[in-house]
């Protein structure tokens, strides 16, 4: 996407004039309201740089940028205005976050080297804002892979569990930190690793465990939290996973949307899907699913379930069984039966879902010492 800059002011001459200045030398576009300008960012941003007057009817500059702050984090944001005192100033820098702020009448070339400045800033934070969420993701589909290979039943049901949280937090509008959210639900069953899967099953179903597998069992979460909150960044992430187990607070959604802390909700919400999950997988419908995590925890937005609710009512296809060569095996497809080697040593266990790590290391056994065909497996098929 190109780098595009938005210009607010209430006055049609000045924004002509501002037009003539960087024609041709900028993507510029322009709005006469404070209104016209968030709905622009909001239909067409994220824009590189906004620009706003100070003064104008309804809502002022310092007003207007601290929502664009909200809409749009990562957007530079400045004001250019023939008017301002230093109170004005001070809550356009304190609630805004402005990233210059220029006085009337401003020559081209200010104007230009400004606005040229706020671009690259942009690029910066974007380029690092991206770097990062690529390293914290493939650092955490390496956990999941060693997750899937070692204890396939905990990344089953991570992969369900992450399908709920990521549902809910686009519900709720919470796109901005998007990731957090969804790294959180991936690794979330981290902490079952080193447990019994046939211990994880009886858990995972509701049934009798004993005290020691129960102990076990309720400490995955600080188990998890503990290898995550080692990783630079991941320290949010880490709470949420710590406090999945905790029913969410009555107070948890009151205020706007951006006004939430986001471990909170990030924690409400995992707390919500391993719940959802629990009474799914033990039989009870999604509706009465929804009903029951809702009774469970008052203050909960009501959102939350209901997009895991339409998670599975959107779910289209049939899930079959049927064998397959080792040519054939794909990614997503799950193990039915357990994977063994020509000469009977286990590879790949019942419920594995087949990833790119799996397939290497199959495809390394098939070249030495060989792998057992054909290899039964469920797929989903399109209705």
């Amino acid at each position: 996407m190109k780098d595009r800059v938005l210009f607010v002011d209430d006055e049609p001459n000045v924004l002509d004039g501002i037009r003539r200045q960087l024609r041709n030398r900028v993507e510029l576009e322009t709005a006469t309201s404070a209104a016209a300008g968030l709905a622009l960012v909001q239909s067409r941003g994220p824009y590189s740089v906004v620009v706003s007057d100070m003064r104008m009817p309804e809502m002022d500059g310092a007003r207007f940028l601290a929502k664009v702050n909200e809409l749009a984090p990562q957007t530079v944001r400045m004001v250019l205005t023939g008017q301002a005192d230093l109170e004005s100033t001070i809550t356009a820098v304190n609630e805004g976050r402005i990233f210059r702020f220029l006085l009337k009448p401003c020559d081209s070339e200010t104007l230009l080297g400004v606005v040229k400045t706020g671009i690259e800033q942009y690029r910066l934070v974007n380029a690092e804002k991206h770097l990062l969420e690529n390293t914290l993701n493939a650092t955490v589909k390496v956990l999941c892979d060693v997750l899937g290979i070692i204890n396939p039943v905990a990344q089953r049901r991570a992969t369900q569990i992450q399908r709920y949280a990521q549902s809910a937090a686009e519900a709720l509008g919470l796109l901005p930190g998007m990731w957090q959210y969804r790294l959180a639900a991936m690794i979330s069953q981290l902490g079952c690793i080193t447990m019994p899967q046939e211990t994880l099953a009886r858990a995972f179903s509701g049934q009798a465990l004993t005290e020691e597998e129960r102990r076990l069992y309720e400490s995955h979460p600080v188990v998890a939290a503990r290898l995550i909150g080692s990783i630079p960044r991941l320290e949010a992430v880490a709470g949420m996973i710590a406090a999945q187990t905790q029913v969410p607070a009555r107070d948890l959604s009151s205020g706007d949307v951006t006004s939430w802390d986001p471990e909170k909700i990030g924690a409400a919400i995992l707390w919500a899907a391993v719940r959802f999950d629990r009474y799914v997988s033990t039989g009870r419908i999604p509706e009465q699913a929804a009903q029951l995590v809702n009774q469970a925890a008052p203050g909960l937005p009501p959102a939350i379930t209901a997009a895991m609710v339409q998670t599975i009512s959107s779910d289209s296809g049939l899930v079959m069984s049927r064998a397959v060569s080792l040519r054939e095996l794909e990614v997503g497809m799950v193990i039915d039966s357990d994977v063994m080697s020509a000469r009977g040593t286990p590879l790949v266990s019942r419920g594995t879902e087949v990833n790119s790590t799996v397939l290497e290391r199959l495809k390394a056994v098939a070249s030495g010492v060989g792998v057992a065909e054909p290899i039964r497996v469920s797929v989903k098929v399109l209705e």
